[in-house]
């Protein structure tokens, strides 16, 4: 039995699909495509912004150490909900470390993992990433429940929710970053 090329042209992109859906090759590929269309993320209008009342949000660190949300009221506030698993949230944590690491002593950070525990060590440890990631211990505010990841919020010192943004972004951008310079300039109303 002679193989067309047709056949030949269909095998490879049988393999090609396969490999991409059930592969860490497809997983590492989605990540790469991501990266290469991220932009950075939108900055709610002022007539639309929500304000969030109820900080009460009980997370525990890797260590099993509980954070009370409540802590963080009155500061600007990262939150980020995410997995190990999740193409799109591989994607954007490289420029959210890098973010990060610049503002870590002036903006609370909140890495919400949707994963285990034991992934999501081995995954920081595997690429070095020093991240205050939290599981939740108690129900999330309704403001910042989302039906999908990634999901990042930015909160103002008054609660106010400046940024929402579902699905990868650029957060280590000029644009995120003169958002959070801004906030932090910012009197607390709270």
């Amino acid at each position: 039995m002679k193989i067309s090329k047709n056949q030949i042209a269909n095998g490879i992109w049988i393999l090609a699909i396969i490999l991409i859906l059930f592969t860490p090759v497809g997983f590492h590929l989605r990540v790469f495509v991501g990266k290469l269309f991220s932009t950075s993320a939108s900055v709610v209008s002022v007539e639309e912004r929500k304000t969030l009342k109820n900080y009460d949000w009980d997370l525990v660190d890797l260590n099993g150490n509980r954070f009370d949300f409540e802590s963080s009221r009155g500061k600007v506030v990262v939150v980020n909900l995410w997995a190990t698993w999740c193409p799109p949230c591989v994607a954007e944590l490289p420029s959210l470390v890098a973010l990060h690491e610049d503002y870590k002593d002036k903006v609370v950070f909140a890495f919400v993992a949707n994963d285990k525990k034991n992934k999501v060590t081995s995954f920081l440890e595997k690429k070095n990433y020093q991240l205050p990631v939290y599981f939740e211990a108690s129900k999330t505010p309704k403001l910042l429940v989302s039906k999908s990841i990634p999901a990042t919020y930015i909160l103002s010192k008054s609660g106010q929710l400046v940024v929402a943004e579902k699905g990868v972004a650029d957060w280590n951008s000029a644009n995120i970053r003169n958002v959070l310079d801004e906030l932090l300039l910012e009197q607390s109303t709270l």
